[in-house]
């Protein structure tokens, strides 16, 4: 799904980096925005059904940005996407790359987001003129499905502390039934260090010391606001990947926006699609090309010969790609 704006030139940058690493990929190009969507349009409608199909039967896609309209227009597609296809984790890692300028070096924390429910469901309406209600949905099913992600994924990967992150101070019920489905499955991971942060605490204490942080999992909002405040930490949100994780299916994809102030016109950074394909090629077991496109998107850095004007360089998208597929190591 190649997205809108910058989208489709950061999406054919990835693709001829991914072929150019010889693995067998057929790509079946689909929009994931349905046509004539308006205010009125909500859930699965804003949807292409055929695009939501096909991720359905391939059980994996690569997708580029995708605009949101804010305060009114049609719902999220990005949203509707995720929910329509039970990718209930978003996966988020953060580091820094050579070159790149940031407050920190070292970064290494992982984001792991719940993705379906929280006040992402929706669920708004007006109680009367200038009162409108908003419902925040937590389930125990969402909460422990979430939890036990972070914690296999930080058992694979062999990470030693999950932080999760809350408000439970204030809303006692909601958050607190979060934080109480992930403390009966903590129970399950011994050999993991668990802790728990309140959650204005825990954006305090990331751009204070985000070495003290492993894996931080959090529900939904919270998840999207400080998965944004770690990207910051190495340089933005065109610097890191993103990934959508279901039991059935799952979608890679740019959490940037797509700034249709320089679309078409060969400017466009496609670092942080290609890295989201990256965890792509890990999810489909093609871990010797990840690797192959890690080691070329870091000499591409650190040589910063090449790199694009939003990160110091005056590369224009096909320069960039053009080196990266020339520092691939070989097969």
């Amino acid at each position: 799904m190649p997205g809108e704006g910058i989208g489709p030139e950061v999406s054919a940058a990835t693709q001829r980096v991914l072929d150019a690493t010889g693995v067998n990929i057929e790509w079946e190009t689909l929009g994931a925005r349905a046509e004539n969507t308006d205010k009125a349009t909500i859930g699965a409608e804003v949807l292409n059904a055929s695009a939501i199909e096909s991720v359905r039967r391939n059980r994996v896609a690569l997708k580029g940005p995708m605009a949101t309209a804010i305060a009114g227009g049609a719902r999220s597609v990005n949203v509707a996407l995720r929910k329509s296809l039970e990718l209930y984790a978003n996966l988020r890692p953060v580091r820094n790359l050579p070159g790149v300028k940031s407050h920190f070096d070292g970064v290494d924390v992982v984001i792991v987001r719940e993705n379906t429910e929280d006040l992402y469901s929706g669920l708004e309406h007006e109680v009367v003129p200038g009162v409108v209600e908003s419902l925040k949905i937590i389930t125990e099913k969402a909460s422990t499905r979430i939890a036990k992600f972070a914690f296999e994924y930080a058992r694979k990967m062999g990470r030693k502390k999950v932080h999760a992150i809350h408000k439970a101070n204030i809303m006692k019920m909601s958050d607190g039934l979060f934080l109480r489905s992930v403390r009966a499955v903590a129970e399950q991971y011994k050999e993991i260090e668990y802790k728990e942060l309140i959650v204005d605490n825990a954006c305090m204490q990331i751009v204070i010391n985000p070495d003290q942080f492993d894996v931080l999992l959090l529900p939904n909002l919270y998840g999207d606001i400080v998965s944004d405040l770690a990207a910051g930490l190495v340089g933005g949100l065109g610097v890191v990947p993103s990934g959508n994780i279901g039991d059935e299916c799952a979608m890679f994809e740019a959490v940037h926006g797509t700034a249709p102030d320089i679309a078409g016109q060969g400017l466009a950074n496609p670092t942080a699609l290609l890295m989201s394909s990256i965890l792509m090629l890990h999810h489909l077991g093609e871990f010797h090309a990840a690797e192959r496109v890690q080691k070329a998107l870091i000499k591409v850095y650190k040589d910063g010969k090449h790199v694009t004007k939003d990160v110091g360089g005056n590369a224009g998208t096909l320069e960039f790609t053009d080196a990266v597929i020339a520092a691939l190591p070989k097969a």
